[in-house]
């Protein structure tokens, strides 16, 4: 995690923001029979809905063409929210008693989706007039490099069963890239449950989530800080102001409203905590959201501003010793923390986490924030993008006047090339995979000596993102 030093009290959020649905799955896995229903059987995360049924994830074969005569493609609009909200339920499998297990009614589980349902940009295909097939595209925006940048995020994905095998997801997903497109949101996320599916339409692995478990004698010992802890409400405003001075810092992170941050809280316990640490002049530099269960004290998300906070938190749980058996949690910055102990063999475990893809290449390089410029330097992208037509082609990249400027070419112009595809070219300027690690496994094509540039050119921050839609 990048530490900050420079510290102030911000300011509270302003103005309304929009928040993820709470059916978080981007799809399900890919079914393994054509026109088969599937229903996945892996679990999510503590908390939050089952996956979906599958949405279908290769070409309709001949004689399955969606029919223009039954099938009608449109936006879903209020009179259609009935059975938006009872596709979503029957896709993932969010039935009344479990509804009711977490504290829900079905009323409210319905007023809760209504504002997202009218946030969104909710497309469907319908059969005889009945609602089939569903992709949602929430605007949210995202820190890439330093620039705030709109982001479109893919949720909500779901057919019913007997309609899969048609091709109705493909023809979803690209519309929905023509209207991010539209809407100038240059890069789209998503919470994948087939990495598989999302990379045929052009979704690339860029973050991590780790997770560790630290025994109670394994805790490291108490570092002294001119600070303090608070235990607070989970709707503190203190809170917020950290992790919106956090996210404006670093690369991937979401930028949350008032919104997000009850999806964010959704799908947790009565039990889930908050504490927030003040330096000694009373500014909040960091915060811990955690759970105590079964001996165990559970860290749902650890961000901090500089090492005094991080050594303050530490403390804190540390001061937990004998009310626990371990440590585990959650950690999303990208980098083990083993390292940081005494006694370093804690165990550690990593997994794919968010995915992305870039919607419009020409934007997203016009946008991206480059670690130099020089005017004697062009670059010349060969992209591939089977999904958006709009990426295909050579990109020439040249910098003058402290700007980025790109052009879609017909020809190459000049001897700096590399060809590769929408998935690669998000992941390395995403900074989740370096230029040398794609051409050493064959993502890339392009001479070897243009790696010193590209490694110098593409930032190293990792993507941090802990959200969850």
């Amino acid at each position: 995690m990048r530490i900050l030093h420079k510290q102030q009290h911000l300011p509270p959020l302003e103005g309304p923001r929009l928040q993820p649905h709470p059916f978080r799955a981007a799809g399900a896995p890919p079914d393994e029979h054509e026109g088969a229903p599937l229903v996945a059987v892996a679990r999510p995360e503590r908390g939050s809905a089952a996956p979906g049924v599958t949405a279908p994830h290769r070409e309709a074969p001949s004689g399955k063409d969606v029919g223009a005569d039954v099938f009608e493609l449109r936006q879903l609009g209020e009179e259609d929210f009935e059975e938006f909200e009872a596709l979503l339920r029957y896709a993932f499998q969010v039935s009344t008693s479990e509804m009711a297990r977490i504290g829900w009614s079905d009323m409210e589980m319905k007023q809760s989706k209504m504002p997202i349902f009218e946030a969104s940009h909710v497309m469907g295909w319908f059969y005889k007039g009945h609602l089939a097939s569903q992709i949602v595209i929430y605007p949210m925006e995202v820190n890439i490099q330093g620039e705030i940048c709109k982001m479109g995020g893919v949720t909500g994905v779901a057919t019913y069963p007997e309609y899969t095998g048609r091709g109705l997801i493909h023809t979803l997903i690209g519309k929905s890239l023509e209207y991010m497109r539209s809407q100038q949101q240059v890069v789209s996320y998503l919470c994948p449950y087939s990495i598989p599916l999302y990379r045929k339409h052009g979704w690339e692995i860029v973050s991590d989530k780790m997770t560790f478990t630290i025994k109670d004698t394994q805790l490291p010992k108490r570092h002294p800080v001119d600070g303090q802890i608070e235990r607070v409400d989970i709707e503190c405003e203190d809170l917020h102001r950290v992790y919106k001075y956090f996210a404006l810092q670093q690369h991937g992170a979401l930028i949350r409203g008032k919104l997000e941050w009850e999806e964010y809280w959704r799908w947790d316990s009565d039990d889930v905590m908050a504490a927030v640490y003040y330096s000694a002049d009373g500014k909040p530099l960091g915060y811990v959201i955690y759970y105590i269960e079964n001996e165990v004290f559970s860290v749902k998300e650890m961000v901090y501003l500089n090492q005094e906070a991080k050594d303050g938190i530490w403390n804190y749980i540390s001061a937990h010793f004998s009310m626990i058996t371990k440590v585990e949690g959650a950690n999303y910055t990208g980098e083990a923390i083993a390292f940081q102990f005494e006694d370093s063999e804690i165990d550690e475990t990593i997994q794919p986490y968010a995915m992305a893809r870039i919607v419009d290449v020409q934007r997203f390089l016009e946008q991206y924030a480059f670690q130099f410029e020089d005017p004697k330097l062009a670059l010349e992208l060969e992209v591939s993008d089977k999904m958006a037509p709009w990426n295909n082609g050579i990109f020439h990249v040249s910098w003058r006047e402290g700007r980025t400027f790109c052009e879609k070419v017909n020809t190459w112009s000049t001897g700096h090339r590399l060809s590769l595809d929408i998935k690669t070219l998000t992941t390395m300027l995403m900074g989740y995979k370096r230029p040398t690690y794609l051409y050493n496994n064959d993502r890339i094509d392009m001479d070897y000596h243009l790696l010193k540039t590209l490694e110098t050119l593409i930032p190293s921050d990792k993507p941090y993102f802990s959200d969850y839609f």
